[in-house]
């Protein structure tokens, strides 16, 4: 089964480039995939009474997500139906489409994507990782339905399709995690098996899942997104939502059926919202006049149908639900795709621009009246034999009490009456004569189809004729599934023909005449009866619940995201005290106990904190106050090298004197002090924030420290770093590690926030690295008229200062640039390496690379930044981040958790025994975006903004332009 489900991923992959290589016939080739699948399913079939096929790998035991595969008669009916009629929409593909443009050819793949995700599907055991399946053909129907992506209407049913199935989805995702945390297995076979009691919360699981089924299946709630997805193209709609995708929920129904059919919230939930979903999807095809939205409103009644057979949970009319399965699957996918040929022939699908049609193809004609058939549940088809079926199964079953039966079976009734009457208008409004002696527009310019365009559809209408003629050796294959449910004193029948004079004969009866009746009336009448448009309409319940909810996002952000910084500020601050300060006054409380200071020292330094931050409230020099504010910073660091934390005290320090950088690249281009306007002042609000905030800091520190009741966890750390992570530093081992996940996350935002930067900078393309001196100097002697580019010979310090201007220089500090650099860039190397055994670490030593070259910058200038690290920013940013992931990721294919170390030691000659730990991989990762953040935001809020204000020594102003362009 594994290896059936990885070819059929391969060829999706390799489906693009073979339909570009062959054209629209590759898609022949194509279909070869999902056809060797079901020669496959058929060569192992599951045998009655024998144990199912199943296989296993291993994936993430820790999340109960193993890769568990089970073959049994269910999984093995809808496999036929996903391979063996999506094989034929594929040869019917090779015709449908005109050329095999990029879009077609992607298509291809994605029609396969799609065959190998529902295979996965029902095969899965493990619940998690069928809703892995169920979520990817959410995604691929997406994508199929908006095919035509350059259409509203396209665009507008992917989407309405994508949030309903996506929607239902994560509620039977939650559903799923509630069952497999109450029975301990996420199996759906022990879960079958061992079924847990009924409850509440069980109850409750139940129909979380039973959301995903409906939804994905269009039951009513949720049934107005299959109608809207018909923008699709017609193989999307003859495979998709004829066979396949909507099958998933009836296939959940089915599988849940035997352990949870009984319960009161599946009764309603199934079998009555889908005696609802029958009677409402064929009344609304009674409306429609094109011959698609016809088939699809008539699929919706027809999933209703099923799910009512299939939820029922009776052995006999679970064998009426299975054949009603097949038979929907066989003449709809057979009536899309005649639907798709007189669409392709004549250029419309309107029924008011169709007559006659029956003349000109006689073929396609009898194609469509014997899929037809089927539908309407007419004799010596399969479509009569489920509905004959059901009809006397229902009234009989011993699911319900006779009453209840009985209401059942006569809704089926009414239900199979307004099928008789759309499958008469269908074909009517396709094929009929319409009082005219000579075919309409449309009809008399249509080109004939070819014979191997009407192969796919006349196959699937002749097997729903031989299925009928062959159901009792059809039934002998559903028997095993229907065996799993009970029968309630009745003995499981065979399905057959023809059970003699009966209920189901008369109803049959019932259904003709009066489907033909209602057919009549409506053809006469349609224009009074449907006058007006429903009341209820799902499909702008749902246009209006979205306007809802994007006027109340609207209203909400007006009234919080005024634009205004101080008020921003506030609430999030205010949000922050008023919530955990709350229940921490309602919740339980632990005494606490406040201990003092150590030493003197530390009361010191905790007067300069609160000096620095009073000052900086009175402060009206921005660049002061960013200084003083600095202060707050290294005093903060003090404490933590005092109490023993000197990786801590490191990062602070480099974070904060980089800070103090970056505050003063963009001071430096502001006015020294807020024009009087802009004066903020003393207000009262915004001290009693700030005191406050800081009070409820405190507060809370204190309260979660004395709440500790177990031996804290630092305690065992350190142990745990060195037997786990291979570190003797704690703290790295920490960021590398044991939360590498977190780190990752957090070195991703920073790539976020350094494009962002300098997105806001450079508006327009920040492509290239930092100048160098030798453009200046090419344009310089361009300028000036000099053949050599070379500046004067002189003795400088720093190649970049040739081109500042005199009075932004300093001869001290080019001279110290020059000396200290090298080391810095040397202790910065030692950090990253020692970090996991000392002080240090990648954050580290990027935090000290990057002060080096915010020191060449300082010193020389933006020229000097392009000789100190002439590269790319973003591509060290995007090296660092791929190196971070490859590492999180290739422990997966090691057999180990992601992000786990290893360690290798080997013997150097010179340097002895060296030992490697895989971590240093993920910390150079660390390093390389650190020091490309850094050299983006040099790039951003130096060296562009330098440019804009035209600091360039001996040039003239315009010049800017043009050096710019040169650099980039």
């Amino acid at each position: 089964m594994i290896s059936v489900l990885a070819a059929l991923a391969l060829c999706a992959l390799l489906a693009p480039p073979v339909i570009k290589w062959l054209g629209t016939p590759g898609f022949y080739v194509l279909a070869l995939a999902p056809a060797g699948g079901l020669v496959w399913v058929i060569l192992n079939w599951p045998q009655q009474g024998a144990t199912p096929r199943v296989e296993t790998i291993e994936w993430v035991p820790v999340l109960q997500m193993d890769i568990v595969t089970r073959f049994d008669t269910l999984s093995a009916i809808l496999s036929v139906l996903i391979l063996g009629v999506g094989a034929l929409v594929l040869c019917y593909c090779a015709h449908y489409f005109d050329d095999a443009r990029p879009r077609v050819a992607v298509f291809g793949g994605e029609m396969i994507a799609f065959a190998a995700a529902m295979f996965g599907l029902v095969i899965s055991d493990n619940m998690l990782v069928m809703y892995v399946f169920w979520e990817l053909t959410t995604v691929l129907s997406f994508m199929l339905v908006g095919f035509y992506r350059i259409r509203a209407t396209a665009r507008r049913a992917a989407t309405q399709a994508l949030l309903v199935t996506t929607a239902g989805g994560l509620a039977m995702l939650v559903g799923i995690v509630m069952l497999g945390e109450r029975t301990g297995s996420y199996l759906l076979s022990d879960l079958l098996a061992n079924p847990p009691a009924s409850g509440v919360f069980v109850d409750c699981a139940v129909v979380l899942l039973l959301i995903g089924a409906l939804s994905k299946s269009a039951i009513v709630p949720f049934h107005f997104w299959l109608p809207g997805a018909m923008a699709a193209p017609t193989p999307v709609s003859a495979y998709l939502h004829a066979a396949a995708m909507v099958k998933a929920g009836i296939y959940l129904i089915g599988r849940l059926a035997p352990a949870f059919s009984t319960t009161p919230s599946w009764h309603i939930s199934v079998v009555v919202l889908g005696m609802i979903t029958m009677v409402i999807g064929g009344w609304r095809s009674l409306r429609e006049l094109d011959l698609k939205l016809i088939l699809a409103f008539g699929t919706v009644s027809q999933l209703g149908f099923m799910a009512v057979l299939l939820g029922i949970g009776d052995s006999n009319v679970a064998m009426a639900g299975l054949t009603m399965l097949i038979a929907h699957a066989l003449f709809k996918a057979s009536l899309f795709m005649v639907v798709g040929i007189i669409d392709h022939a004549t250029g419309t699908r309107d029924i008011r621009r169709l007559a006659r049609l029956g003349h000109r193809a006689p073929v396609l004609a009898l194609t469509a009246a014997v899929a037809g058939a089927s539908m309407a549940g007419l004799p010596f088809t399969i479509g009569f034999v489920g509905k004959e079926t059901a009809f006397g199964s229902v009234w009989n079953s011993g699911a319900y009490q006779v009453w209840q039966s009985e209401v059942i079976d006569i809704v089926l009734l009414v239900g199979s009456i307004i099928t008789f009457a759309y499958t008469c208008r269908f074909l009517w409004g396709a094929f009929g004569r319409k009082v005219r002696t000579t075919p309409s527009p449309a009809v008399a310019k249509m080109h004939s189809p070819t014979p191997m365009f009407l192969a796919a559809p006349v196959l699937l209408a002749v097997a729903g004729v031989v299925a009928g003629l062959l159901s009792p050796l059809i039934g002998d294959v559903f028997e095993p599934y229907a065996q799993t449910l009970p029968g309630y004193g009745h003995e499981l029948e065979h399905l057959a023909m023809w059970h003699g004079l009966g209920l189901p004969v008369y109803f049959s009866i019932i259904v003709v005449v009066g489907g033909a009746a209602l057919f009549l009336v409506i053809r006469r009448l349609r224009d009074v009866l449907f006058r007006y448009r429903p009341i209820l309409n799902a499909d702008r319940i749902y246009d209006a619940t979205l306007r809802g909810a994007d006027t109340l996002s609207l209203m909400l952000t007006r009234n919080t995201q005024r634009g205004s910084l101080p008020i921003t500020q506030g609430v999030i601050l205010s949000t922050a005290i008023l919530l955990p300060v709350a229940v921490l006054f309602w919740g339980a409380r632990s005494r606490v106990e406040v201990a003092g200071f150590d030493s003197m020292i530390q009361l010191v330094i905790g007067g300069i904190l609160v000096a620095a931050a009073l000052a900086t409230t009175v402060m009206r020099n921005r660049l002061a106050a960013t200084l003083v504010v600095g202060i707050t910073g290294y005093g903060t660091g003090m404490l933590f090298a005092l109490y023993g934390a000197p990786d801590l005290a490191l990062t602070q320090f480099l974070v904060e004197t980089l800070t103090l950088v970056i505050f003063v690249l963009v001071l430096r281009k502001l006015p020294a002090e807020p024009e009087p306007r802009h004066a903020t002042g003393f207000r009262a609000l915004r001290a009693l924030i700030g005191i406050a905030f800081g009070a409820a800091l405190v507060a809370i520190g204190l309260f979660a420290a004395a709440a500790r009741s177990e031996q804290p966890l630092h305690i065992d750390l350190p142990e745990a770093a060195y037997k786990f992570g291979h570190g003797a530093n704690a703290v790295n081992v920490l960021l590398v590690d044991i939360r590498a996940w977190d780190t990752l996350g957090e070195v991703s935002v920073l790539i976020v926030a350094a494009t962002g930067v300098a997105s806001m900078v450079f508006r327009n393309r920040r492509f290239g690295a930092a100048p160098r001196v030798a453009d200046a100097a090419r344009l310089q002697a361009g300028i000036n008229g000099d053949d050599d580019p070379i500046p004067p010979d002189r003795t400088t310090w720093l190649l970049g200062s040739d081109f500042r201007d005199p009075r932004h220089r300093s001869m001290v500090l080019e001279a110290t640039t020059r000396l200290i650099f090298p080391t810095m860039v040397v202790l910065s190397v030692y950090f990253f390496y020692a970090g996991h055994n000392a002080p240090g670490g990648g954050f580290a030593g990027g935090l000290t690379m990057g002060l080096a070259l915010v020191l060449r910058y300082l010193a020389g200038g933006r020229y000097e930044l392009g000789e100190a690290l002439p590269i790319e920013p973003g591509r060290i940013l995007g090296a660092g981040l791929t190196i971070s992931a490859v590492t999180a990721v290739v422990s997966l294919f090691l057999g180990a958790p992601a992000l786990s170390s290893a360690v290798f030691e080997v013997t150097v000659p010179v340097l002895g025994d060296v030992k490697l730990v895989t971590a240093l991989f993920f910390d150079l990762g660390i390093y390389l975006i650190v020091v490309g953040l850094v050299l983006d935001i040099l790039r951003s809020l130096g060296a562009r903004l330098d440019v804009e204000s035209g600091d360039i020594a001996n040039s003239p102003a315009p010049v800017e332009t043009p050096t710019e362009e040169v650099v980039r």
